[in-house]
């Protein structure tokens, strides 16, 4: 067995010839961690050990130790490790594991096309036919999006469509799955007139001047499995890019977008299968049932979950992106699972919660060890206790290993907005 030691910034590459030392990635380095020829290097310094020791023995009272896992790791240098290879009911963690699978899959810059059709002409402002709408799984097609469609379809003309509304494919409006349902909500978008206040206040959340669509459909909504081979293509919407879909999912924690993103990668097993190659760790560390984390027979150890981060950090490199594009952000995402949490600022992070699991897990920069990738899973009935430990030790991992000058550049994220009229291709010309 050989082993690593060194400053963490050592690394082996292993080839045919031998061993060879070099300098690479550190996050590369975890692409060989699960290889039986690799240790990953302990911490002469035992600092974060020390911190996690302190961590585990508080909760001695609030459950088992072996309900409690920790991983800490910063490129090959392995800070603490309790229970860390050892799956545990992971909650949403389980959305790293859907993220990996599914970046993995398409890329970091896919986007969900959603078509809008029709089966007839548009005659002074009347569309005399159906409009088909046509989606292809997008899992954030919400207000803002079905606004904005709505507006480009009036742009082309059309003010009425005295057909009906047919939805086909996978269709999913603000998280329905229910094709007709999301069907009744996006006529409602099309049609200022009907708006709730629900509609109103996302309203508000797009540009100053942003005009409100005004299209009145006379007919159903009604669902069919089949295309009219007919019909006529009008308006191709691209939804925003996978990356930012995956960053509302995680900062949300919705479960909605996970289970259709698991849905369309082909199911738990492919999602389980995916996320294991992807972070070359054992499949028996990654144990899922569904995509989004609900129920305790999702687990993960802090270890696989450690490598799904690094990985997605590894993957999202070629198109200047960082986990910080995926996950919440403390002290940036003042929204969704953030709130309340007293979680260093600038640490990349999710989180994971059941009626009797807490986890956490992310990566937090330092000045003394660089990025510190970690992971906590704890089983218990005392989540606010454990919340506020997991926060707890995050800040007194910080104050031994030191806040950096500046934010990293590896943990900077870019956003687009939703609602934009620019992603809607109009492909009609006559």
């Amino acid at each position: 067995m050989l082993e690593l030691f060194g400053s963490g910034l050592v690394s082996l590459w292993l080839d045919r010839s031998g061993v060879k030392v070099a300098k690479v990635d550190p996050l590369e380095v975890l692409a060989l961690q699960s290889s039986p020829s690799l240790v990953l290097a302990p911490d002469r310094s035992p600092v974060a050990a020390n911190a996690v020791q302190q961590y585990v023995q508080s909760l001695q009272s609030l459950g088992a130790a072996s309900e409690q896992g920790v991983w800490l790791q910063s490129g090959p240098l392995l800070l603490a490790n309790h229970q860390g290879t050892v799956p545990l009911p992971a909650a949403s963690l389980t959305k790293i594991a859907t993220s990996l699978a599914a970046l993995s899959t398409w890329g970091a810059n896919y986007q969900f096309d959603t078509t809008i059709s029709t089966t007839g002409t548009i005659v002074n402002g009347v569309l005399q036919g159906d409009l088909i709408v046509q989606g292809n799984g997008d899992p954030l097609f919400v207000w803002e999006e079905a606004i904005a469609l709505g507006n480009t379809l009036q742009s082309m003309g059309i003010n009425r469509v005295q057909g009906n509304l047919i939805i086909t494919g996978t269709f999913a409006m603000n998280y329905n799955f229910n094709p007709v349902e999301s069907g009744e909500l996006l006529k409602q978008a099309f049609n200022a007139d009907t708006w709730s206040n629900t509609v109103e206040n996302q309203y508000l959340t797009l540009p100053p001047g942003t005009p409100r669509p005004q299209i009145t459909i006379f007919g159903s909504v009604k669902f069919e499995k089949l295309i009219n081979p007919k019909q006529i293509l009008l308006v191709r919407h691209h939804s925003l890019p996978l990356s930012q879909i995956i960053k509302e999912m995680n900062v949300y924690s919705n479960n909605e977008m996970a289970e259709m993103l698991a849905y369309l990668l082909g199911g738990a097993p492919t999602v389980q299968q995916k996320a294991a190659t992807a972070a070359n760790v054992p499949l028996t560390e990654i144990q899922l049932v569904n995509g989004s984390g609900l129920g305790v027979q999702n687990r993960i150890s802090p270890r696989a979950a450690c490598a799904m981060l690094m990985s997605i950090q590894k993957r999202l490199s070629p198109y200047q992106l960082t986990v910080a594009d995926l996950f919440p952000v403390s002290g940036r995402d003042r929204r969704g699972t953030l709130l309340s949490r007293q979680i260093p600022l600038g640490t990349v992070i999710k989180t994971g919660t059941l009626n009797d699991v807490s986890a956490l897990a992310g990566v937090i920069p330092t000045r003394d060890r660089g990025l510190v990738w970690f992971a906590i899973i704890n089983r218990g009935s005392a989540i606010e206790r454990f919340r506020n430990e997991q926060d707890r030790l995050l800040q007194n991992l910080l104050k031994q290993l030191q806040i950096p000058d500046t934010l990293p550049a590896a943990l900077t994220p870019r956003l687009q907005p939703l609602g934009a009229t620019r992603r809607n291709e109009i492909m009609y010309k006559g």
